[in-house]
C-alpha cells in the first residue's frame, strides 16, 4: 500500500514591489509570495501533490512553518485511504483539539491545513487524470456534501438543503460543461488598477484591457480622495461608457468614512465597492450596504472561514461573494461556502489577485457553474496578468474569459526552476 513519504515546504517570494504590481491603499509594496508544499509518496510512479498559501512577503516563512507543523499528520499515512475520504481527513485536521486552539478555524494554521488539503486534491486529480473542476463536477451530490463540514452552518444551510441544491443542478451538468469548454467563463481584470501605477500607465492598461475583451475592470481606491476621483475619471475616459468599473478599498475605511467616500464616487457608475471596511465587521458591512444601495458591496477574500461567510450572507452584508482559494482551509471549506452562496442566491465572483490564485480558484468557479449554482450570468473570476509563467498549467484567459484547464491536477504546481530561483534566502543568524 502506498504511503506518504515526504512533505516539503518552500518559502517562495516574487519581487513584485519593484514594479508596484499588487499595490493598494493598505499594501503599498507587496511581494507576491507562496508558502508552498509538496507531498510525495513512496510510489515512484505516482505524481506529487502541490499546494500553497498566498501571502505578500514578510511572514511567508511563518506560514511555511505552519504547513511544516502538519508533517506528522501526513507522512507515513496510507495515501489511498487519505485520498479516498478527503472529507474525513479535512475534519481530522480542522477538529484536532490542539491545533484547533490556535484558531479556532482561522489564521495561519487554518490556512496551512488548506495548503495541505489542496495538495491532496491536486494529487487525487492527477491520479484520476482529470482537472480538479471536472473531478469535483463528476462527484455525486452525496459525495460532495460528505466533503463539506456543516458544523455551525445548520441555522443557515443543512445537509438536506445542500443535497437539494446539488440534485436540482444535476440534470444540466453535461450541457453546462460543454458550454464551459466552448465559451469559457467570464473574467474581469485588476491589472490596470494598482494604486502605485502612474496616470499614463493606468490609462494605457485600461485601454489594453478593453482591447483584450474585458467588460469590467477594477481600480484600487482608499488613499487620497482627490486621487480616487482623478484616477476614476482617467479610467472612465479610457474605457468609455459601456465598460463597468469596480473599486476596491482593501479594508481602508471606517464605516461612516466608507459611506461618505463612496458618495463622492457615485458619478462613475460603479459595478461594486469591495472591502470597504474591516473584513471581520459583518455589521459594518451591512450598514454600508444599506447606506450605499443599490451599489453592490463585495467582499470575501479575507473571510477566515465558512462561519463568517454564513454571517455575511445572513446579515445581507454583501451581494458579491469573493471567495479565495487559499484563505480558508482549502477546497473542502470553499465547497461549503459555494453551497451557502447558492442557498442565499448570492453571486460568486472569486478573488484572484495574487500569485497562483487565478490558476487555483478557476477550478472552484467552474465546479460551481457545472454542479452547484448552474449560473454564470453577472459572475466573473478576477484576473491579474502577473506571474502565470511560473506555473506548470498557467491560466488560459482569452477575449476576457477563462477557458477551462484540461491538464490533470488543481493548477497549483509551480515550475521547478521557479521554485529554485525564487526561494527566499533568509539572512544568516
Amino acid at each position: 500500500m502506498p504511503r506518504f513519504l515526504d512533505l516539503r515546504t518552500h518559502d517562495v517570494r516574487f519581487p513584485t514591489s519593484r514594479t508596484l504590481d499588487g499595490s493598494d491603499a493598505m499594501n503599498p509594496d507587496p511581494d507576491y509570495s507562496a508558502a508552498y508544499v509538496r507531498l510525495r509518496t513512496d510510489r515512484p510512479d505516482w505524481p506529487e501533490g502541490h499546494g500553497f498559501v498566498f501571502t505578500i512577503g514578510r511572514g511567508n516563512d511563518v506560514q511555511a512553518a505552519a504547513i511544516e507543523a502538519l508533517r506528522e499528520h501526513v507522512v507515513g499515512r496510507d495515501a489511498e485511504e487519505v485520498l479516498a475520504d478527503l472529507g474525513a481527513f479535512w475534519r481530522e485536521l480542522v477538529h484536532d483539539s490542539q491545533l484547533r486552539w490556535l484558531g479556532p478555524e482561522k489564521g495561519i494554521m487554518h490556512m496551512a491545513i488548506g495548503a495541505v488539503v489542496t495538495a491532496l486534491w491536486d494529487l487525487r486529480a492527477k491520479r484520476a487524470g482529470k482537472p480538479l473542476w471536472r473531478l469535483l463536477s463528476g462527484l455525486t451530490p452525496e459525495e460532495i456534501v460528505d466533503l463539506a463540514d456543516f458544523r455551525y452552518l445548520t441555522d443557515a444551510l443543512t445537509r438536506d438543503e445542500a443535497l437539494e441544491i446539488l440534485h436540482r443542478a444535476e440534470p444540466g451538468r453535461a450541457g453546462r460543461e460543454a458550454k464551459l469548454l466552448s465559451d469559457g467563463y467570464p473574467a474581469y481584470t485588476t491589472t490596470p488598477g494598482w494604486l502605485g501605477y502612474d496616470d499614463e500607465k493606468l490609462a494605457r492598461l485600461c485601454r489594453e484591457a478593453v482591447d483584450d475583451g474585458f467588460g469590467l475592470i477594477k481600480l484600487k481606491v482608499g488613499a487620497d480622495p482627490a486621487d480616487d476621483v482623478r484616477r476614476l475619471r482617467i479610467a472612465r475616459e479610457a474605457v468609455g461608457p459601456d465598460i463597468r468599473i469596480a473599486v476596491d478599498a482593501n479594508q481602508r475605511w471606517d464605516v461612516a468614512e466608507a459611506i461618505r467616500r463612496l458618495d463622492a464616487l457615485r458619478p462613475f457608475d460603479l459595478a461594486w465597492i469591495e472591502e470597504p471596511t474591516s473584513p471581520d465587521d459583518v455589521l459594518g458591512h451591512a450598514a454600508i450596504a444599506r447606506a450605499v444601495a443599490p451599489l453592490p458591496v463585495a467582499t470575501g477574500e479575507h473571510l477566515a472561514n465558512r462561519v463568517l461567510a454564513k454571517q455575511f450572507l445572513q446579515a445581507r452584508a454583501l451581494s458579491v461573494l469573493q471567495l479565495d482559494a487559499t484563505r480558508v482551509a482549502g477546497v473542502n471549506e470553499n465547497l461549503a461556502i459555494l453551497l451557502l452562496a447558492a442557498k442565499f442566491g448570492v453571486r460568486v465572483c472569486p478573488h484572484a489577485g495574487g500569485v497562483g490564485l487565478c490558476e487555483a480558484v478557476q477550478h472552484l468557479a467552474m465546479f460551481d457553474y457545472v454542479a452547484v449554482s448552474g449560473r454564470v450570468e453577472d459572475r466573473m473570476i478576477e484576473y491579474v496578468d502577473h506571474l502565470h509563467e511560473h506555473f506548470v498549467t498557467p491560466a488560459d484567459v482569452r477575449a476576457g474569459r477563462y477557458f477551462p484547464p484540461l491538464a490533470p491536477g488543481a493548477g497549483t504546481e509551480l515550475r521547478e526552476e521557479s521554485i529554485v530561483e525564487y526561494t527566499y534566502a533568509h539572512p544568516a543568524g
